[in-house]
């Protein structure tokens, strides 16, 4: 009888050993795919502010070359540049904002991903 409870009770340390390889293993693997999604969101991200900066880009130098084809001094020249200018800067600044915010963004959800790991 003892060989047959030695058994078993080898049986359920094995059995639950099992299940603890199969738990860790699942939360290895949803790990995996949550990673592998917040990356594949933040390439779709970056692809689509690259596209509008292109566009922003695109239009200020399109907005550049009218004004600088209808200015006829240096000083409207002078003024050009300054406006223009103030326009970069306005989107740098607007750039940077984006950004920052996108990168709190990324942390919260890696937080977020990492939290639901360790909390199961």
């Amino acid at each position: 009888m003892s060989e047959r409870s030695g058994a078993s009770a080898i049986a359920e340390e094995t059995a639950e050993m099992s299940e603890q390889v199969a738990l860790s293993n699942k939360h290895a693997f949803e790990m995996l795919i949550g990673s592998q999604q917040i990356l594949l969101e933040e390439l779709v991200f970056a692809s689509n502010e690259m596209m509008d900066r292109a566009r922003t880009e695109t239009h200020l130098l399109a907005e550049f070359a009218s004004k600088l084809a209808g200015v006829h001094s240096v000083k409207g020249i002078q003024t050009m540049v300054q406006e223009c200018g103030r326009h970069q800067l306005d989107f740098l600044r607007r750039d940077c904002e984006r950004l920052f915010k996108h990168g709190q963004r990324l942390i919260d959800a890696s937080v977020n991903l990492a939290g639901q790991r360790w909390q199961n």
